[in-house]
């Protein structure tokens, strides 16, 4: 963007604004704030969210406006030719310095044991305002803790800047969280005075990553996994998901989307886990299973009629919650397949556990995950077999990321190493699985080579653009050529369909409730973009930084010799040595399982029967 004067002829669509005596071009219809980001010029501010979030409630973007009366909040005032705006003025710093001094007057003082500390953004505000101590004292606001498997409120901390007010309602468009009350006694939280674990809150945590301080956070399972660790009885058996790969070098200052696999694998081990596998190992067993139970869902259609498509994707468990209480009827599309990481710690306490002697009673399976509501999923009494959870512990990015500061390790210079075998080798189809859309073409580059013999024509699939209306990418791929076995499909073109995020699924799944797109096969995902801009990622104040992440996981399939799940040799051993084929009977008791339909309160409704049935 260049630097101007107002002296050069005004453009259409084009204010000059003067902001500190530099003259730039801001687009008609922003606000002072935007404009000033793009130039990086800083206006501080706690309960803006670009796009996404305009309140004027923190009153922390004051900014002095020659011709106007009084200072004006920069995120709510848009601009106009001829502006004149001053940022810094002696105003206007005391101004937003009494207003970040009443907001501390209000919120507990226990920094120091905080586990936002120093990743606060009041915390970090009141130190650029040059706050060094409380001047104003009074009574606090009533606050309380509420803590479900996932999420953890702590209402004494609210600022209520009410960002996740709106990525829950707008984002979203689950509408758990709202302001209760008025006054001195608001309350963000659920309706009635309820928990999170009570309502209908699917556990995606977009609402943790929005929050600005420590009023939302996941729920710890920090000190259960050290316990886990130092317990000399228990063999401590870890895994991590494929988004974190890109995601946790920012929480040391790396650039979003660098993949550090080998870092992490290195870390995992001077952490002292015992053994350090690959959820994405699972991710190309879940393709082998899922795609296979879609080509026996696609048979019983065609040949029986048996209306159990579209079959819809079952990786995601913030996904599963909200179709099991907003589409409880839908629940038998669901594929009967465990998310991957509930594969992989079901496979250690069998497998794994046989193979080399262990008790599966002393094995904990911990999960590095980029997602919240993975905690939720290890509780679920489905989750399980001979009285052994699958999983034990689920940690987020952010909180891997605080136990690797705890234990001192300098992440960035740590030489790479790799996973573990036999559970640490994975395809570039498996890396794919944390962006929007990956799943799909992972079971698709199986499944159209299971069928006929040939690599799926991948450009083509690309090549159907987005239903914007709908939130939703729509692909038709047609099987021509197939094999003997697969003559059903003969001709026939397969309709798929991708969205992420609630408010895509709820648009897609009121389509399909319809009887309307005439989808085989769907996927969705319950955070925005997939799981790289999960709940459980590191925050951040990079532009689109999960885009880059997703390209990252993109380079990483691309660099891979081996692109396509069934091509896997730990996959194939997994076959050979224990499960015998897909869908067998074995894989159907570790690896497969029913999800729950659920009323607005969170009660079970009565079970269905699953579609397929073990062999």
């Amino acid at each position: 963007m260049e630097n101007l004067d107002m002296s050069t002829p005004a453009t259409a669509g084009i204010a000059r604004v003067n902001i500190n005596g530099k003259v730039i071009k801001a687009r008609e219809g922003q606000t002072i704030l935007q404009a000033a980001q793009d130039y990086n010029i800083y206006i501080p501010s706690l309960c803006y969210l670009e796009g996404i979030h305009q309140f004027g409630g923190c009153r922390m973007c004051m900014v002095e406006v020659e011709g106007m009366r009084t200072l004006v909040a920069a995120c709510m005032v848009k601009v106009c030719d001829g502006m004149v705006v001053h940022t810094n003025t002696g105003k206007v710093r005391q101004a937003r310095k009494i207003n970040c001094e009443l907001l501390l007057s209000d919120h507990p003082q226990d920094c120091l044991a905080c586990e936002r500390s120093g990743q606060c953004e009041l915390q970090t505000l009141a130190s650029t305002l040059g706050i060094t101590r409380q001047r104003f004292q009074g009574e606090l606001s009533p606050g309380s803790r509420d803590m479900s498997a996932s999420i953890t409120r702590d209402t004494a901390k609210c600022i209520q800047c009410r960002r996740c007010v709106s990525v829950c309602n707008q984002v979203q468009e689950i509408g758990v969280l709202n302001p209760q009350g008025r006054g001195f006694q608001t309350v963000i939280g659920p309706a009635g005075g309820l928990s999170i674990s009570q309502v209908d809150c699917t556990n995606c945590g977009q609402c943790v990553v929005a929050c600005p301080v420590n009023a939302l956070s996941e729920s710890s399972s920090i000190q259960k996994v050290w316990d886990a660790i130092n317990d000399p009885q228990m063999r401590v058996v870890v895994q991590v998901a494929p988004a974190v790969r890109v995601g946790i070098g920012e929480e040391f200052d790396m650039a979003p989307g660098k993949a550090v696999t080998g870092k992490l694998a290195t870390a995992l081990k001077e952490m002292l886990f015992d053994d350090i596998f690959d959820t994405n190992v699972c991710a190309d067993l879940t393709i082998m299973e899922e795609g296979s139970e879609f080509l026996e869902r696609a048979q019983a259609a065609i040949r029986k009629g048996r209306p159990v498509l579209p079959m819809i994707t079952s990786c995601s468990p913030g996904w599963i919650k909200f179709l099991e209480h907003r589409y409880p009827d839908s629940t038998g599309n669901l594929s009967t397949c465990k998310s991957p990481h509930m594969m992989l710690g079901a496979l250690v306490k069998s497998y794994y556990a046989n193979k080399m002697g262990f008790d599966p009673n002393k094995l904990f399976v911990v999960s590095i995950m980029p997602c919240t509501a993975k905690k939720f999923e290890i509780e679920r009494p489905e989750m399980g077999h001979d009285g052994l959870r699958d999983v034990d512990a689920v940690l987020t990015t952010r909180e891997l990321a605080r136990m690797i500061r705890e234990a001192g390790i300098d992440f960035k210079n740590l030489q790479p190493s790799d996973f573990d075998h036999p559970l640490g080798i994975s395809t570039g189809a498996a890396d794919i699985f944390g962006v929007s859309g990956g799943v799909m073409e992972a079971a698709l580059r199986t499944v159209y080579e299971l069928v006929t013999g040939r690599e799926m024509p991948l450009s083509e699939l690309r090549a159907v653009p987005d239903q914007e209306r709908a939130r939703t990418r729509v692909a038709e791929l047609t099987m021509e050529g197939c094999l003997p076995q697969y003559d059903f499909l003969e001709g026939f073109t397969i309709k798929v369909a991708v969205t992420s995020g609630f408010a895509g699924a709820k648009a897609l799944m009121e389509e399909v409730s319809q009887g309307k797109g005439g989808y085989h096969f769907i996927e969705v995902m319950g955070c925005p973009g997939g799981c790289v801009s999960g709940g459980g990622q590191p925050r951040t104040a990079v532009r689109n930084a999960w885009s880059s992440r997703a390209q990252g996981l993109y380079d990483v399939d691309q660099s891979k010799k081996l692109r396509k799940s069934h091509e896997n040799p730990a996959v194939r051993a997994l076959y050979a040595e224990f499960l015998l084929e897909p869908l067998s009977h074995t894989s159907h008791q570790l690896l497969h399982t029913r999800y729950t339909p659920r009323g607005v309160y969170n009660e079970r409704l009565p079970q269905q029967d699953d579609p397929i049935q073990p062999r």
